[in-house]
């Protein structure tokens, strides 16, 4: 029975991943069966993470966060727990030897969410790490399946990839986290004074991490290449729509990628997956 236990929790990842991202569960249906329920299970565990930090305002969030944390050990150190969000990761933790600083890296950033609202360049770059590129470093650690050369030979690809994610998402939502949760992440940057050279000079910076990122993705596992790749078509597109609308456009509203355009990218990805290509 304990196996419907484990299937029962990693099923509710499942549903929490597709509930809260299309996109992300379109990514995940490109890698390799084996990957699927290790990959729902990681994006489970930061989703719920981030939705204390930017949903429950009503709620003492930073007490919520410590128990989060708390149980979250403890369950990685049990074995098991009732949580099926937590049961679900630990098992993921436990098999593939995810490690722990990992983890705690990821938890800090999001409690630097409860209180921080502008960073120097030191902060940018914790946070960076903390909130993207570890959780990029988790699933790398699936899908090297515990043959620990290989992880570390992708581990800087791994983390710039993770880094131009993340970047993107901040210039996408400059808008909504600055007048929703008066965060402004861009070190320097004052909201109010979002200049075309600003813009400028944040999206170089993303375009050096996409640029060493991808000779990283050319040398994932088989199973993983191209679900990881998909990932990257679909950013970089996202960021190439931003790179072209001035930056009043990208003040006043959330950039998208239109659904229509997410299936084009997938069966073109798809297509240069077949003919080797890619």
């Amino acid at each position: 029975m304990m196996d419907l236990f484990n299937q029962t929790s990693l099923e509710c990842s499942k549903l929490i991943t597709q509930r809260y991202s299309t996109s992300f569960t379109l990514g995940i249906k490109t890698l390799d069966k084996k990957f699927h329920l290790p990959v729902y299970a990681i994006y489970g565990f930061v989703r719920y993470a981030d939705e204390i930090v930017d949903t429950f305002h009503d709620y003492d969030k930073k007490t919520l966060l410590q128990n989060f944390k708390a149980e979250t050990y403890k369950a990685i150190e049990d074995g098991v727990s009732f949580n099926p969000v937590l049961h679900s990761f630990q098992l993921m933790v436990n098999k593939y030897q995810i490690d722990h600083d990992l983890i705690e890296a990821f938890l800090h950033s999001m409690e630097l969410d409860l209180e921080e609202t502008t960073y120097d360049q030191t902060g940018y770059d914790q946070y960076i790490y903390g909130s993207a590129e570890v959780v990029g470093l988790m699933c790398l650690k699936v899908f090297c399946e515990n043959n620990q050369a290989l992880y570390d030979s992708l581990v800087g690809p791994a983390k710039k990839l993770g880094a131009a994610f993340q970047k993107v998402n901040f210039i996408r939502d400059i808008k909504s986290d600055f007048e929703e949760r008066g965060r402004v992440y861009f070190p320097g940057v004052d909201f109010n004074d979002f200049t075309k050279q600003t813009k400028k000079e944040i999206e170089e910076d993303i375009q050096r991490d996409f640029d060493e990122a991808l000779e990283g993705i050319l040398r994932l596992p088989k199973g993983a290449k191209l679900g990881v790749y998909l990932a990257y078509r679909y950013y970089l597109k996202l960021f190439r729509k931003i790179k072209r609308l001035p930056a009043s456009r990208i003040k006043e509203e959330r950039i998208r990628i239109k659904d229509s355009m997410k299936m084009g990218i997938l069966v073109m990805t798809y297509f240069q997956h077949r003919i080797k290509v890619l």
